[in-house]
């Protein structure tokens, strides 16, 4: 679908801009008009960093799924975001829920419920510095005995360098768990898939099979169809429960099943096999 509607779109974009830089300016030709200058432009550094660290909340829920062997068009419950950047991030939840395609996005700066941070030290690097002294700060580090002072940990009275030591999150629930770049929180992903997620799964992944049906048909981006669709008793259970999702999604005026149709074969869910056979109205 989106390759058909780039073919439409792409030859008419330079005319569009054209028409439209006529209309605003009165001038000539956008073709004749030198770059703008980025200068003249204002700088949202806030909402730069803010739109960065949602990247990576995505990217790092993301990596959990990959390692879960969860395909992303598989719907799960909810994602946990525990980080001190929660207030700026919260605006965005929408656009994480849909990019990791979770019901639900929460966001906490409460990060010690979902993690505790592990100092370790380096004996190398700490030990030239302050001598016998190391061994009391290792007592005192494994004891758990430290804190942080204006972002460097104190131990045995002794605030350690960049290099004497590393500070890391260990995570409550590690196996469904994630660390955010710079060590300052972690995401939490409910890996939970109940049959209604399940089956919403499946529908997004025959959509796709559909798509590539209309693409190898080479009908246009707006083109209605008729749709048919062969597959096994839970795709297809999977298909009238999410009819009307998948009727918008392909443009199908029509959704039915049948046996042993011709058209284009693809995978859904697990390996599952489905034909679907698409006409135009």
């Amino acid at each position: 679908m989106l390759e058909t509607l780039c073919r439409v779109v792409a030859p008419l974009a330079p005319l569009t801009a054209e028409e439209i830089w006529r209309g605003l300016t009165g001038e000539r030709s956008v073709h004749l008009t030198d770059w703008p200058s980025a200068q003249d432009f204002p700088a949202d550094h806030e909402l730069v960093a803010a739109m960065d660290a949602t990247r990576d909340v995505c990217s790092a829920a993301l990596s959990l799924r990959k390692a879960k062997g969860l395909r992303v068009r598989l719907p799960l419950p909810r994602l946990i975001v525990a980080s001190p950047l929660a207030a700026e991030l919260r605006p965005f939840a929408d656009l994480v829920a849909d990019e990791v395609n979770v019901k639900a996005v929460e966001f906490t700066d409460d990060v010690s419920a979902y993690c505790q941070q592990v100092l370790t030290v380096v004996p190398r690097a700490l030990g030239p510095r302050v001598g016998k002294q190391v061994q009391q700060v290792i007592k005192a580090v494994k004891a758990g005995d430290w804190e942080l002072v204006e972002g460097a940990p104190v131990a045995a009275g002794v605030t350690l360098a960049e290099g004497e030591y590393e500070l890391r999150l260990v995570a409550a629930d590690a196996e469904n768990s994630a660390p955010l770049p710079g060590g300052e929180g972690v995401v939490v992903l409910d890996t939970q898939v109940t049959p209604e997620l399940a089956a919403e799964g499946l529908a997004r992944d025959v959509v796709r099979v559909v798509q590539q049906a209309r693409r190898d048909a080479d009908l246009d981006v707006s083109d209605r169809i008729v749709l048919m669709v062969s597959a096994s008793e839970e795709v297809r259970a999977a298909v009238s429960a999410f009819t009307d999702f998948v009727a918008r999604e392909v443009l199908a005026d029509t959704v039915d099943f049948g046996d042993g149709i011709e058209g284009f074969t693809g995978e859904v869910g697990e390996g599952d096999r489905v034909t679907v056979s698409v006409r135009r109205v």
